[in-house]
């Protein structure tokens, strides 16, 4: 029987490398195009998939000119893009990335996570729930797990944990058995046109939760839900709903204990692996899919083994990463790219290091989304004590005249200055800093090394 062949037309974004990785598992022939050299595609190479980074027919290993050859792409790849017009002209079967995931899952115990922000977090907890307290499950993860060290879990049993993604209504190609909705705030308003659009996709998305299934949404979530086939449960930090946390209680360490409140009883004395309080919130919406899945299938749920698997729980690459944490000097890294994320994990910050000084640098990601909500970052942002902004990482976009790092300077209310990503290790070297957090969706990731050598020397 011939090797099955699938080349993917954008294989570093972190969904089509999970999917890359998966079929490369099944003994499937792996190549494809991304713009730039990665960890994650140097992690694909060395797995065995053939990857180049300039547009170029001739660049595509000849069997991947095949006819039976599949092409998984993402949306982030324009479509003049040569190789994309290549295959599409040529009348390859093509799939999104998002079809494909759609046509995995078939078959399987769905476990969503959707929101505009907080789904990485979540949808890995669960996914390492499943694992650690129930000893099954796959997952197709938005980020690289520091339990699982990838983010692709293959294990036993017909759980599913995925990470349903708005971007281009992706979460529309999934029916879930439960799913979980974090948040449906502005974003994407380049694919959307307004917030309304944006919470009817979601709306669309709780629709396709099968018959008998379970949705369980964040209290204050304004979404309109006429799926008369589930069950509808509300969570939230600490507010009064079906699943909350409370007896919550700030360690030295920066992590969180709290008993979790549930239809079905309390969970005692939780201990969640990674800090911030945000992170506790996340918790209780994994807690209740967790739960929900249990109580569907008719499974039991070990809340020793629970808590346990809580407590070691170690987080999501780019998501709360300590670089440096010492008595002087602390270093953290995170991937927050909308207000509400800026917001919650700035303040969660704060909580976590009482009266120090908070130095937030951000990197603003896509023309589109800093042109509409550049009020709402500068309000953000100027929770910190001081702000360094980059300039804006345009991924797929090209500039629009007008939007830049400027407009969200100008309002910021605490000092902020604006510098080349190059040169923010010596402005660091040259400042006073206590506590420093970068965050941004884009390139900034790659000088965390670099500043966190900054810190490092001045503790």
């Amino acid at each position: 029987m011939e090797q099955r062949k699938l080349y993917f037309l954008g294989i570093g974004g972190i969904g089509m490398s999970a999917l890359a990785r998966y079929f490369m598992h099944e003994g499937c022939a792996v190549a494809g195009y991304d713009r730039t050299k990665t960890p994650l595609t140097e992690q694909l190479e060395s797995e065995g998939a053939q990857i180049h980074y300039h547009d170029s027919i001739e660049a595509i290993p000849a069997m991947f000119l095949q006819r039976d050859t599949i092409v998984v792409y993402t949306p982030a790849v324009p479509s003049d893009h040569s190789e994309m017009c290549y295959y599409r002209e040529n009348g390859y079967r093509m799939l999104k990335r998002s079809q494909m995931l759609g046509e995995l899952s078939k078959g399987k115990f769905v476990m969503a996570v959707a929101g505009t922000h907080g789904k990485t977090t979540t949808s890995t907890l669960v996914s390492w729930l499943n694992h650690a307290a129930a000893n099954e499950g796959s997952a197709f993860l938005g980020g690289v797990s520091k339990n699982f060290s990838s983010n692709l879990v293959l294990g036993s049993g017909n759980r599913l944990a995925v990470e349903a993604d708005e971007f281009d209504r992706s979460f529309l190609q999934l029916n879930p058995d439960v799913a979980v909705v974090t948040s449906a705030d502005a974003d994407h308003l380049d694919i959307y046109g307004t917030h309304e659009a944006v919470k009817e996709a979601f709306s669309q998305f709780i629709d396709r939760i099968k018959a008998g299934g379970a949705l369980i949404i964040k209290q204050g979530v304004d979404v309109r839900i006429v799926n008369s086939q589930i069950a509808v449960y509300r969570y939230s930090y600490n507010e009064p709903t079906d699943f909350y946390a409370t007896n919550i209680s700030l360690l030295a360490t920066g992590h969180y204990t709290f008993d979790c409140v549930t239809p079905f009883g309390v969970i005692e004395n939780c201990t969640l692996g990674i800090p911030g309080w945000v992170n506790i919130e996340n918790a209780v919406a994994a807690i209740a899919l967790f739960i929900t899945a249990s109580n569907i299938e008719g499974k039991s749920v070990d809340t020793t083994a629970l808590r346990q698997a809580l407590a070691e729980f170690s987080g999501v690459k780019r998501r709360f990463e300590f670089y440096v944490n010492t008595p002087k000097a602390v270093y953290m890294d995170d991937y927050a790219h909308h207000p509400r994320e800026l917001s919650a994990a700035i303040t969660s910050v704060a909580k976590m290091f009482p009266g120090r000084n908070l130095t937030a640098i951000f990197q603003p990601h896509l023309y589109t989304r800093t042109r509409d909500l550049y009020v709402e970052f500068a309000q953000a942002l100027s929770l910190a004590d001081q702000v360094i902004l980059l300039p804006i990482y345009p991924a797929r976009e090209e500039p629009i005249e007008g939007i830049c790092s400027e407009i969200i300077a100008n309002r910021v209310s605490v000092p902020c200055t604006i510098i080349e990503r190059e040169e923010l290790a010596q402005q660091l070297s040259e400042m006073d800093t206590d506590i420093v957090v970068t965050f941004g969706a884009g390139n900034i990731d790659a000088y965390c090394n670099a500043v966190a050598e900054v810190i490092e020397k001045k503790a």
